[in-house]
């Protein structure tokens, strides 16, 4: 596999090129296989926790008057879904995907979870084959991109409904998948949020991130009628 054009997208020029060969790896394609590649599921993971901290660590070097609560917000909107799709876009990294013929014929390299999740793998393979400073770098050159952009607004209901249940004394919360509906390519995720033990509202996506934003956004205005806020 050729991934040139990928690494000078990227201006970085990989050591191990499995690395980054498994980061474009869709289960769906490693399934195909027969188990003789692996698919990008565990550099996601990775890569996951390597933007949260390289994300995180950018912005409090950016922005040092800024309190605790406003960079955990502004951090959400730069790691959600949404912003990784678009930093995923301008590596054109659709087509280097390698899929499994259902996930190519259904659309699967323009699929937006995919490619959020393709992304967070590859940031994972950076950090293996060059460590954590050419990841920071790699996600700097985005950072600066949005910023420089006016960071679009992205509304996180799950922070904004555990900021809110925080101002009271023994109230827990906590999400529950109830399903996880339909093939691998498409689908759609149910999820619960309880207050205390019992459920109070219910989000459907599909991914289970969506899914649980949806269910924060309605259960916030609920909590907030019964607390008569």
């Amino acid at each position: 596999m050729d991934i040139l054009p990928l690494e000078t997208a990227m201006g970085i020029e990989f050591t191990d090129t499995s690395y980054a060969i498994q980061a474009l790896t869709h289960s769906s394609y490693a399934n195909e296989q027969g188990g003789s590649c692996q698919s990008n599921e565990r550099l996601e993971f990775l890569g996951d926790a390597v933007l949260e901290l390289v994300v995180s660590e950018l912005l409090f070097t950016y922005y040092p008057d800024l309190t605790e609560g406003e960079l955990t917000r502004r951090r959400a909107g730069l790691v959600c879904e949404t912003a990784l799709t678009e930093y995923a876009q301008i590596l054109q990294l659709g087509k280097f995907l390698r899929l499994g013929k259902g996930e190519e014929l259904s659309g699967g390299r323009r699929r937006p979870a995919l490619l959020a999740d393709a992304f967070e793998a590859l940031l994972g393979a950076i950090y293996l084959d060059q460590g954590l400073a050419m990841a920071k770098k790699f996600m700097g050159k985005f950072l600066e991109r949005m910023l420089a952009q006016g960071q679009r607004p992205f509304v996180d209901y799950k922070t904004q409904l555990q900021e809110f249940l925080q101002q009271y004394r023994n109230i827990s919360m906590a999400y529950s998948l109830l399903a996880a509906e339909g093939p691998d390519h498409n689908k759609t995720f149910r999820v619960g949020v309880y207050v205390n033990g019992e459920e109070i509202a219910r989000g459907i996506g599909k991914t289970k991130k969506d899914a649980e934003q949806l269910a924060a956004k309605r259960a916030l205005s609920i909590v907030q009628k019964q607390f008569g806020k």
